[in-house]
């Protein structure tokens, strides 16, 4: 049941720009910008581009392994919220392109993150103009 649920439980968003990806234990910006590009009621996925790197030992390399397990934190300025959480990943998916996985925080209650994924838009939610736009 925990990999197939997992699954099931993943939602597709429309990019949810995310500034300042920090390290908790160095307080250093690890990214400028990224995107959360799926998440769910454990964690989000977040894409970062290569150019979005600050520090140069990230920008010159493929492997960003070092990153798993550190505790961070992030600012969502379309939500004006801040998230942290523990990252559990972190992949080079191809041209400069970053995949990093983001374990919620066990202090953040269960049912806030079951309503901050219900509120992260689908693909595609806000491309069609509403019935009460004039």
């Amino acid at each position: 049941m925990g990999a197939e649920r997992r699954i099931a439980d993943r939602k597709l968003v429309d990019p949810v720009r995310v500034a300042e990806l920090t390290s908790l234990s160095s307080y250093n910006v690890i990214a400028s910008e990224g995107i959360i590009i799926d998440a769910s009621q454990s964690g989000f996925l977040l894409k970062v581009d290569r150019l979005d790197l600050i520090p140069e030992d990230y920008k010159k390399n493929l492997n960003l392994n070092e990153l798993i397990g550190d505790q961070v934190v992030m600012f969502l300025p379309q939500m004006n919220l801040d998230l942290d959480g523990t990252v559990t990943r972190a992949l080079h998916t191809g041209r400069g392109c970053f995949e990093i996985a983001v374990t919620f925080s066990q202090d953040i209650p269960e049912y806030w993150r079951d309503c901050l994924v219900d509120l992260l838009p689908y693909p595609g939610e806000f491309e069609n103009p509403s019935q009460f736009d004039d």
